[in-house]
């Protein structure tokens, strides 16, 4: 059976990422401390570029740096960029958007995309 999805390889979307931790960075929001204190839950969001659609309906998306990641096309907490990100946001989605789709492989960290070029 093939899944439908509104993506198509190239669209630039917007992920809110849960995350954990002593220090919430500066894009931090929705910071909540823990019971004791001592951490803090936040979401930060990221800016990645679609790579592959799945007939499943799953997404490849891949990152600033390189990295691959799978998610289901139905994520609540995925979305397109909209008009207004795609124009004050720019810098955050070309450097994944200006890589091919070849160039760069899920294991590649930064220093192995820097030592290629």
């Amino acid at each position: 059976m093939i899944a439908f999805s509104n993506y198509r390889v190239g669209d630039w979307v917007i992920y809110r990422k849960a995350k954990y931790g002593p220090y919430p960075g500066p894009r931090a929001h929705g910071v909540r401390p823990a019971s004791k204190g001592n951490k803090y839950s936040y979401t930060v969001d990221k800016y990645w570029v679609v790579e592959e659609v799945k007939p499943n309906g799953n997404l490849i998306v891949r990152t600033r740096r390189g990295k691959r990641h799978e998610l289901s096309s139905k994520d609540p907490d995925l979305r397109p960029a909209s008009w207004y990100h795609r124009l004050l946001l720019r810098s955050r989605f070309q450097p994944a958007a200006e890589q091919g789709p070849s160039e760069t492989s899920s294991t590649s960290g930064p220093s192995a995309t820097r030592m290629a070029t």
